[in-house]
This record gives C-alpha cells, sequence and structure tokens, in this order.
C-alpha cells in the first residue's frame, strides 16, 4: 500500500465547508496550469488533486493555504466570499507604528491581504543575528542608511536605493551596516499575516 505525499494526511474540514471543486478547477486554469504542475507545487499527487477539483474529496485547511498561495489568492476567495471592499488610500499617521526588539515598523498598506509593505527602522546592532525563514517573498528598498543582507551563505551590503527581492524560505538576516541605522521600504507575500506574524522574533507593542 503505498503512502500519499505529505500533503494529503489530513484530509477534511468540517461538513459546513462550502463546494470549492469548481473553483480550485477554475484557478488552475485561469493560472494555466496542468493539473500535475499544480499538484507537484502542492505537494499532491494529480489524482489527489483531480479528486479536489470534483468534489470527491474535501481539501484540508493547509491544502487550501498551499493552494491558495499558488494560485495567487485567498482562502476567502476559494470558499467564494465576497471581500469587504477595502479602502486603498493609506493616510499618513493613521495606524500606530509598531514596535519589535529594536526595530520600528509603520504600516504602508492595508491590513488582511496578500501583500503586506511596511516602512522600517533598524537600529544599528538590533536583531542583526537573527535568521528568518518562512513561505512568501521580500522585497526591500533602502531608503536612508546601509543595509547588510545576508541571503544564504552571500553577504551584501546596500546603500540609499538599492534594493533586494528574494524567496523568504532562503535563510536571511537583516541588519544596519553603519551606526546610523538604517531606513527601508519593506513588501512581504506571506498571505493573510498581521505585523506581529513578519518572524519579528519577539512580542510586538506600540512605539
Amino acid at each position: 500500500m503505498s503512502t500519499p505525499p505529505a500533503g494529503e494526511a489530513a484530509d477534511a474540514l468540517p461538513d459546513q465547508l462550502p463546494d470549492v471543486a469548481p473553483r480550485l478547477r477554475e484557478l488552475r486554469r485561469g493560472r494555466r496550469l496542468t493539473l500535475e504542475a499544480a499538484a507537484r507545487r502542492a505537494g499532491l499527487s494529480p489524482a489527489h488533486l483531480s479528486r479536489l477539483e470534483t468534489g470527491r474529496r474535501q481539501p484540508s485547511l493547509p491544502m487550501l493555504l498551499g493552494l491558495a498561495r499558488i494560485y495567487g489568492t485567498t482562502i476567502s476567495e476559494l470558499l467564494g466570499e465576497t471581500p469587504p471592499e477595502r479602502e486603498p488610500i493609506v493616510r499618513a499617521g493613521r495606524a500606530e507604528p509598531v514596535e519589535a526588539d529594536g526595530w520600528t515598523y509603520h504600516q504602508a498598506g492595508g491590513p488582511g491581504r496578500a501583500m503586506q509593505p511596511l516602512r522600517l527602522e533598524v537600529p544599528y546592532g538590533a536583531q542583526g543575528d537573527l535568521v528568518r525563514v518562512h513561505p512568501g517573498e521580500e522585497w526591500l528598498y533602502v531608503l536612508d542608511g546601509r543595509l547588510r543582507l545576508s541571503l544564504g551563505d552571500a553577504l551584501h551590503l546596500l546603500g540609499p536605493g538599492d534594493s533586494a527581492h528574494f524567496d523568504s524560505l532562503t535563510p536571511h538576516r537583516i541588519a544596519a551596516a553603519g551606526p546610523e541605522g538604517t531606513e527601508l521600504l519593506f513588501v512581504h507575500t506571506l498571505l493573510q499575516s498581521p505585523t506581529a506574524d513578519l518572524c519579528l522574533g519577539g512580542p510586538v507593542h506600540p512605539a
């Protein structure tokens, strides 16, 4: 008897879960992915993904999270929920800055989206040894000061106007390279991630 891929062990959500089968198939085809390619990215077998798309099996929550990320959408959209209308403008000073282990985070986007932009103030010596590894992608742009960015075994020094775009599963460290500290724009694509979940390494407190 063969062992199913890792993503197939936990099989069902509660019975009241809406029928997501047609939506799964529609999203996969809309992204021009074959059944085999989508299944491989999700850690499923093509046969299992086919059963999910035809409604013969119900997906687990981890499966939905993985498929939502692959298809560039949210759990709410997979379930057919209509999201509330969101304010596209973020006014200066609308949200209080958040401080965590020496870093200061200024929210620069709306909550509950697949992409989370922030403005970061990074003092010299704060969190410089903290290695982060997590799903998603990151993009950063140095506004002021110098930044030391470690990606795997590679070390990069960035100045104002420099940027970096990388897979967050690559072990990475971010630190100010000089005593003046650094300020940067930062965009993170982890789905539905509140500020407190951005691998900060400690509790979050209003600054």
